[in-house]
């Protein structure tokens, strides 16, 4: 008989792959080989438990959790599909038992674009007659910064349970800071899964197709958890003289890194604290920086502390607790009463951390006082150039945040890293997040219109540096907005350079601070209703980058009336219309 081959231990695989092949080869030769007598008939197989992940997804962190979650989830012994939530129409809901639901909040708590259709149709009578029948979990991400934190979450988890489907495992909200409680939540509703299957997870049997192992990890292992240091080559304030902001360029140099990322993608900056508002914190605190605290598993000196790992800035819903309760004089504690959430919204309007020490009759114990902060997270940043017109380098345009409120000073955090405290031979920590949901057309010859206000030009920029790269056919529209004409329009040489060699076709502007009247990106929208309509018509994939709170959503409604206008479509035909773009991947935003 053949001798069966064997995959070696040390051979480039994961454990659980090594076993899975080992498996499979031995099972595929005794079956070619030809046995003097019929075997005995080896135990069936257990089946494997069906299991439908769907994720929400705005900048593919949901994404690319759902993902591993599957991955996990195949090797514990489920049949784990991975779903877009804007694919529930293809899904034969019948079919389901069991409904994991990983989805991120943007804006002012919206639904991420790709689940927007999903909640619209869990709004419907017929959604209840499919779903009644599923047990279900969510897994909510968001970001405590914002007032509707992980609303979209929320608000599925809540209409899953109205419309009759059984939750299995309780909700959990993830802040920034996610991959521990992202850990928990997917172990425990894993095992209680396969429990309601009749299953175990150490009986389950691991037959999981090499298609699902765990993806190759990135080159040199730089990543959010290791981000790499890369060092600043470039930093130039492109506003002019009279403009009331402080919008600046970014190159950053990424040779030796091995990372390499897509026009679309974002960058990763891994932040550190302004040390001006760490030594004014460790005052109020009455310490010298050099007392010892615990954060996480680590002890280390409270300078660094406060430094490089936690958040100084926004306060946290304990921290304010803990300081009314320390300052029943203050005008804390009546602000706290749940008929008052508007009135305690207002007045910590501009108010940080250190507002809230300065409060205090007598210092907080620091190692107490450390327990109440969040970790400093990442920031996010729109990559603004192309690897293959920049390679070895990525860009960034970040607009440097700089205020004053009740008599302080106060700065971005990562923002003015970036601005002030990163010198010519510093390094940032970076890592690459990858959009798939905001992606240049594949056909080099679609059009494209861009909506790019102020810093939301920075991924057009790259879009254009892209197509013009790889010699793109496709016809380019730019609609770009600020305050002044004279002082602030971003890239004006490069527009101008690609508008005169035709590589941007149409280029409309709206300097809002020029005139009396106001003149924003969908005001220029809809005086282009007729032609915008048309590129419409002709396939053109439609991209907004910028506010999502006020901006995003009037362009959204500009691109509504240009349907209704332009088009000759009833409002509910516009919305259809509208919608469908979306679901053709062909409307696509990048908002914040």
């Amino acid at each position: 008989m053949r001798e069966i081959p064997v995959i070696p231990e040390n051979a480039p695989f994961q454990p659980e792959q090594r076993i899975w092949l080992n498996g499979f080869l031995a099972g595929y030769f005794a079956r070619m080989a030809i046995p003097d007598s019929a075997p005995a008939p080896s135990p069936p197989a257990r089946p494997l438990i069906p299991l439908l992940i769907v994720y929400g997804s705005q900048t593919g962190t949901a994404e690319a959790l759902a993902r591993r979650i599957g991955r996990q989830a195949a090797a514990m012994g489920f049949d784990a599909r991975v779903k877009d939530a804007a694919e529930h129409a293809q899904i034969d809901w019948s079919k389901e038992s069991t409904l994991l639901m990983v989805t991120s909040t943007y804006g002012d708590g919206d639904m991420p674009d790709n689940a927007q259709s999903f909640w619209d149709w869990l709004q419907g009578e017929s959604a209840g007659a499919v779903v009644r029948h599923l047990r279900f979990s969510v897994l909510a991400l968001g970001d405590r910064n914002y007032p509707e934190f992980c609303a979209a979450g929320r608000k599925i988890d809540v209409r899953l349970e109205q419309l009759g489907a059984t939750r299995i495992f309780p909700r959990i909200d993830c802040d920034t800071d996610y991959e521990e409680d992202a850990k928990a939540w997917t172990e425990h509703v894993l095992t209680v899964a396969c429990e309601k299957n009749g299953a175990t997870p150490t009986s389950v049997q691991i037959e999981t197709p090499l298609l699902t192992m765990p993806a190759k990890a990135e080159a040199n292992g730089f990543s959010k958890s290791n981000p790499f240091p890369a060092e600043l080559r470039k930093n130039l304030c492109l506003n002019k003289p009279g403009s009331a902001k402080e919008v600046r360029h970014y190159e950053l140099n990424l040779e030796g890194s091995g990372m390499s990322y897509e026009a679309g993608d974002a960058l990763g900056v891994v932040p550190m604290n302004c040390p001006g508002l760490v030594s004014d914190i460790l005052d109020a605190l009455s310490c010298t920086g050099d007392e010892l605290v615990r954060v996480a598993e680590t002890e280390l000196p409270l300078r660094e502390a406060l430094t490089s790992r936690l958040d100084i800035t926004k306060p946290s819903a304990e921290l304010i607790t803990e300081i009314a309760r320390r300052a029943p004089s203050s005008d804390l504690p009546g602000l706290l009463k749940p008929e008052r959430s508007a009135d305690l919204k207002s007045w910590m309007w501009g108010r940080q951390i250190l507002d809230l020490l300065l409060l205090l009759s007598s210092p907080m114990p620091c190692s107490e006082f450390t327990g109440f902060l969040r970790k400093l997270s990442p920031r996010l940043y729109s990559i603004s150039s192309s690897p293959k017109a920049h390679p070895g380098e990525v860009h960034l345009t970040v607009s440097s945040l700089r205020y004053e409120s009740h008599g302080r000073k106060r700065k971005g955090v990562a923002s003015t890293f970036l601005a002030d405290r990163i010198g010519p031979t510093d390094c940032a920590r970076v890592f690459v997040q990858a959009s798939h949901g905001f992606k240049l057309p594949r056909d080099g010859n679609t059009p494209v219109i861009m909506v790019g206000p102020g810093t939301g030009i920075a991924p057009f920029r790259a879009f254009l540096e892209e197509r013009q790269t790889i010699g793109a056919k496709g016809r380019n529209w730019l609609f770009f907005g600020d305050q002044k004409r004279d002082s602030d329009f971003l890239y004006e040489h490069d527009l101008s350079a690609w508008l005169e060699d035709g590589h941007l076709n149409r280029l409309d502007v709206a300097f809002s601070r020029d005139q009396v009247e106001k003149i924003y990106v969908q005001h220029r929208m809809l005086e282009q209703a007729r032609e915008l309509w048309a590129w419409l018509q002709d396939g053109a994939y439609f991209y907004v980058c910028g506010d999502a709170s006020r901006m995003a959503k009037d362009v959204d409604a500009a691109l509504h009336t240009v349907a209704e206008t332009a088009g000759n479509l009833s409002r509910e035909n516009a919305a259809g219309f509208v919608k469908k773009l979306k679901e053709q991947k062909r409307y696509q935003r990048d908002v914040y």
